[in-house]
């Protein structure tokens, strides 16, 4: 469905679409203040074109609507065609633990991990509850999933880094890896990132753009680094475009491919975008930063986020209650009796 635009009925504003037939929708907005009619016409939009059945696939565009603008509404573009095929006509009351477990296991037929299975039927899940708070559905049932695997434990130390970038054919994936592993950024931050947000004069560089309507996960404001400086000085003279992470003048929107190939040139495996910035928060770990400053850097919302995650890479970690647990005062190795029989009352 196209989305709605503003127009004027005898001075009167409305909201106006097509719908999918091509037919013209035009509803008045009762104000003469464009400002008032911007207000009101999204909701009135969404009121008047939201799907009225209740199968899972009617309840998933109502909620894909109500939810217009979200991070997570672009994520399930493509959850729903794993999850549409199977759930699409069932009405939403009806979803049973069968219709789960049949997913899951056809899903893993297919190669597919339990992560991202755990992810497809958490936004179900998501969609059936939302429409039990909002009357849709009497019931939201319950929407069994794997179980979450646990995060991967890789990450890559400085040689590694530094190989990698050796390793790297392009400079755009270069400088994407410098940019990553120097500010802790998340990858569509970095890709999104535009020279009007890198501050020289101050040297910091914000990772939060302020044009994008969707709800993103913290994104910080950061200082960089003196070698970071120096490589966005340098790409800055070369630059023919808006964006720090360009190709031939054209923003870039993934890297994996390209650092995929330097790894496979620096003889890495299981190299992910992800992985630069955990490994950033790693050394940050390891350096010993408190936890706090760390989550500020990381833009984290809750840094017992980043302990839960990052604190056992800390050489301060639990040292104290180790400590604690020590024989002796002077730390040294107790005397152990060894040879000959042991006294009764030793």
């Amino acid at each position: 469905m196209s989305e709605w635009r503003l127009t004027r009925l005898q001075g009167e504003f409305c909201v106006t679409w097509d719908d999918p037939g091509g037919i013209r929708r035009r509803y008045r907005l009762g104000t003469t203040d464009k400002k008032e009619a911007s207000r009101l016409a999204a909701s009135r939009y969404a009121e008047l074109t939201r799907p009225t059945g209740t199968s899972v696939a009617d309840l998933w565009a109502s909620y894909v609507i109500d939810r217009a603008g979200r991070a997570v509404v672009g994520t399930m573009e493509h959850t729903w065609k794993a999850l549409g095929p199977r759930f699409g006509k069932i009405d939403g009351e009806s979803v049973s633990v069968h219709d789960c477990r049949g997913h899951t296991k056809d899903r893993r037929k297919a190669g597919i991990q339990d992560g991202t299975i755990h992810t497809e039927l958490g936004h179900l899940r998501t969609v059936l509850v939302w429409a039990e708070k909002n009357g849709l559905i009497k019931r939201a049932p319950h929407v069994e999933r794997p179980a979450k695997p646990d995060p991967k434990e890789g990450y890559l130390k400085r040689d590694e880094v530094a190989r990698l970038m050796e390793g790297a054919k392009v400079p755009h994936i270069r400088l994407a890896v410098l940019l990553m592993i120097g500010t802790g950024a998340r990858n569509a931050a970095a890709l999104e990132l535009t020279w009007d947000r890198v501050d020289f004069g101050r040297g910091l560089i914000n990772l939060h753009n302020p044009f994008d309507g969707m709800r993103r996960k913290g994104r910080a404001t950061v200082p960089m680094n003196a070698t970071l400086r120096a490589a966005l000085l340098e790409a800055k003279d070369a630059a023919l475009s808006a964006y720090v992470i360009e190709w031939a003048g054209v923003n870039v929107k993934s890297i994996k491919k390209g650092l995929k190939a330097a790894a496979k040139a620096a003889h890495l495996d299981d190299v992910s975008p992800h992985m630069l910035r955990h490994s950033a928060a790693v050394w940050l770990a390891e350096d010993g930063h408190s936890m706090t400053r760390i989550a500020q850097f990381l833009g984290h919302s809750n840094s017992r986020i980043t302990e839960k995650v990052y604190a056992r890479y800390s050489p301060e970690h639990l040292k104290d209650l180790a400590e604690t647990l020590n024989l002796t005062p002077s730390g040294g190795a107790p005397r152990l009796r060894t040879g000959g029989p042991v006294a009764a009352n030793s």
